[in-house]
């Protein structure tokens, strides 16, 4: 019970009223929207890509907002509900068995308050912290806004107050922190960001990720996030932390920023790693020389699936239409070739897109493909991890069979 959000999509700076929200509604995007991502981290019932919710809900409505299967029902569906599935007097619940895999398992999460709930899950630490949360939460404003300001000091104990927050709920567990990957429009609409972001017609491909690390108009940004980083691993002694950098385009600035973050004391090291996202292609095709800047990669399957197949991972449209879709076998031989050359070179593969929480044959051949972790929404970790122990078990039978009959 509760205020519903009804929007035409949601943007970062959203994320305290959806946080509120009973429910989320929104006319525009797809399952790897970010209403649809943030709603699953908040255990929020959501529906996306209606195309006109914002004209038929209005203010008082009673409506009831099904997640599980999309729909949005006129009045209260839940009256009754609550008691019929409440067990009954003197019931006796049982805890849940959660199987040992040899796949790691990790979540993906955003927001530093969900965290001492969320490491209570049986999961082996952070495969993706993402970092926006915490400028759109804690910071509240556009990084160089603060930073012209004199207030760089500030900025950099705010981000470090958000990610120690994480790392103490998992300590030991790893965490691993993808720095900042706004885009454009998502920037400007933070307070003092119209003065510093550019209007691009296409913000999915344009300044974001490690483009924006090696730019004079926000690399003082990037160098603050790398001191809060620092920060948390020195002063704080948050070992557990690790960093992954987003959207890497080219070899070239892979190594420019590998040579910042030595410069910060952030050097490659038995017990500080660096990871690059895998979600553009040129990731996939140029592995082995990417290998030589990274301890391992993370497959982002939304970009990666979106940039393969040229479909945008926001439309409702190409989504119904089954262009959006990892299962796809382009995607898929993208993946098994990013295993192959990344086990090579020494170098850890996993994966943090929305697939291996959404298709459980995606996940099936992910661990075939011989995956070291997935990184999945907190709401699917138990049902994955039972799914993921019983593959590894089929495909030990699979090889005792095929053994015996060599025998």
């Amino acid at each position: 019970d509760g205020d519903v959000l009804v929007t035409s999509m949601t943007m970062p700076d959203m994320v305290p009223a959806m946080s509120r929200a009973a429910a989320i509604v929104t006319d525009e995007g797809g399952m790897t929207c970010h209403a649809a991502i943030i709603s699953r981290e908040l255990g929020t019932p959501c529906v996306v890509g209606t195309g006109n919710a914002t004209k038929i809900l209005t203010d008082g409505m009673m409506i009831t907002v099904d997640g599980t299967t999309g729909t949005v029902y006129k009045g209260d569906l839940t009256k009754g509900a609550a008691a019929a599935a409440a067990p009954a007097a003197g019931t006796v619940v049982m805890s849940e068995a959660v199987p040992v895999t040899g796949t790691g398992i990790m979540v993906n999460m955003s927001m530093p308050n969900k965290a001492e709930e969320i490491a209570q899950l049986p999961c082996d630490g952070v495969g993706l912290m993402r970092s926006e949360f915490l400028f759109t939460n804690y910071i509240e404003e556009h990084p160089m806004a603060v930073i012209a300001e004199g207030r760089a000091d500030e900025l950099v104990d705010k981000l470090a107050d958000g990610i120690a927050k994480v790392c103490r709920a998992f300590y030991p567990r790893k965490i691993v922190l993808r720095t900042s990957d706004f885009k454009t429009n998502e920037y400007r609409d933070m307070k003092g960001g119209a003065d510093y972001e550019p209007v691009e017609d296409n913000p999915m491909i344009g300044w974001r990720g490690c483009s924006r690390y090696v730019s004079d108009n926000y690399r003082d940004a990037f160098i603050c996030e790398l001191r809060a980083i620092k920060k948390v691993r020195t002063e704080m002694g948050m070992k557990n932390l690790q960093v992954m950098l987003p959207f890497v385009r080219t070899v070239e600035e892979a190594r420019e920023i590998v040579g910042m973050m030595e410069d910060m004391g952030l050097k490659r090291s038995r017990d500080f790693h660096l990871y690059f996202m895998a979600e553009i292609p040129a990731n996939i095709i140029m592995a082995d020389e990417f290998s030589k800047y990274c301890d391992g990669f993370s497959i982002g399957s939304n970009d990666l699936t979106q940039l393969t197949m040229g479909a945008d991972r926001d439309s409702d449209i190409l989504g119904r239409m089954g262009y959006f879709d990892e299962r796809n076998d382009a995607v898929k031989r993208s993946i098994s070739h990013l295993i192959k050359v990344a086990h090579a070179n020494g170098k850890t593969v996993g994966i943090c897109g929305q697939g291996p929480s959404v298709y459980p044959e995606f996940t099936e051949f992910l661990v075939r493909e011989g995956i070291d972790y997935v990184s999945l929404n907190p709401d699917t970790v138990v049902k994955t991890k039972k799914m993921i122990a019983s593959v590894e078990q089929k495909i030990i039978l699979e090889g005792l069979r095929e053994l015996r009959t060599k025998l």
